[in-house]
């Protein structure tokens, strides 16, 4: 019997079919890795105080370096040799001082393996970026929920799952014998969580996925959620830790409640009482009611702005900013920690809010 069913043809021809390697461009995927290898550099990341030149910047960067600047983290990579870590760490801090600008969390980092994507074949590349996305967006249906809090449009989806391929062909190292599949399946969980990271801060997305995960594991354990008590000795806390970043997390789903910000909050109708018949109570309410509407219309994505530019997306660090230091009771510098983000970045954000509220607080005094 056992010979009669794997020895049929139909399983034959599917065994063959799945040991077949991928070809894209007319060279076999593990070719295709050997013309283009990983290969070693020194990275110097940084921030400053101030956006600088960079066309000015990399004309007169040293040979054989490159710069790459993360716009949404404000983030400047500076890629050179091996053992030049600490030359380029010298080079910039001069550099930005010499054009009046500070640098902020300047860091060397040694022996980081990279590939860069246009180093490949372009028709290899532009296969494998084809038949991976599809696949990639198959794998992240498990995580479909958490995604669209941060990409509600499928476009901006598509596109964030290929740069994350392209994220992953960057950092892949055929000579570690993972399948490069594989390896993109690993990074693409760690990457959604990042999202979060990347939009409200480090130290606010961890704190809420291990409270998550807490409460997950609590409940397969006991087939009821814990209190307050029973979740603080199961994660190792006080109740008072527990607390504190309970409230973390509750300001960070309170930001991704915000629908006005993408939802279009100008089409609101606010209702404001009589002020020759309410109370100077109900009036102040009524007033702050219409500051919070300013705010959070001024948070909303520039219309006239593509979707991957920064003005294109909800200001979602600048709301937090405004409105937790001016009715939170937080200073920048308390918001920073608890975020994990630097006053610097959080001033920028605030400033574009600051622009745009300007406009809308003249319109109300009108």
């Amino acid at each position: 019997m056992s010979d009669r069913f794997s020895s049929s043809p139909t399983a034959l021809d599917n065994r063959a079919r799945l040991r077949q390697p991928l070809v894209f461009g007319g060279i076999p995927e593990a070719d295709g890795w050997v013309l283009a290898p990983i290969t070693a550099r020194d990275r110097v990341h940084f921030r400053v105080d101030r956006e600088l030149p960079l066309d000015e910047f990399r004309a007169e960067l040293p040979d054989g370096v490159t710069v790459t600047y993360d716009q949404g983290d404000g983030l400047y990579r500076v890629d050179g040799a091996r053992g030049s870590a600490s030359v380029l760490a010298d080079w910039v801090k001069a550099w930005c001082a010499g054009h009046g600008t500070t640098t902020i969390g300047l860091r060397a980092e040694t022996d980081v393996r990279r590939r860069d994507p246009r180093d490949l074949p372009p028709a290899f590349l532009d296969q494998l970026c084809r038949h991976y996305g599809p696949v990639s967006l198959k794998r992240l249906q498990r995580n479909m929920s958490t995604i669209r809090l941060h990409l509600p449009d499928p476009d901006d989806l598509g596109q964030q799952v290929f740069e994350w391929v392209l994220k992953a062909v960057a950092q892949y190292d055929e000579t570690k014998g993972v399948p490069f599949g594989a390896f993109l399946a690993t990074q693409l969980s760690k990457w959604v969580h990042d999202l979060g990271r990347n939009a409200h801060g480090r130290t606010a997305a961890d704190t809420e996925h291990k409270q998550q995960k807490a409460i997950a594991s609590f409940i397969a354990e006991h087939q009821r959620r814990p209190s307050e008590k029973e979740l603080a000795a199961f994660m190792g806390q006080s109740v008072a830790t527990l607390r504190r970043n309970s409230q973390t997390v509750a300001t960070l789903n309170g930001l991704r409640n915000l629908q006005s910000l993408d939802g279009g909050p100008d089409s609101t109708e606010i209702l404001l009482p009589d002020s020759s018949e309410a109370p100077d109570e109900i009036m102040g309410e009524a007033e702050q009611t219409l500051l919070s509407h300013a705010l959070t219309a001024a948070c909303a994505p520039d219309p006239t702005a593509r979707r991957d530019q920064r003005a294109g997306q909800p200001n979602v660090l600048g709301w937090a900013t405004w409105y937790l230091t001016t009715w939170g009771g937080q200073t920048k510098t308390q918001l920073s920690s608890e975020l994990n983000t630097s006053v610097r970045n959080m001033n920028v954000y605030a400033d574009r809010v600051e622009k745009a509220l300007k406009t809308r607080l003249s319109e109300l005094a009108d």
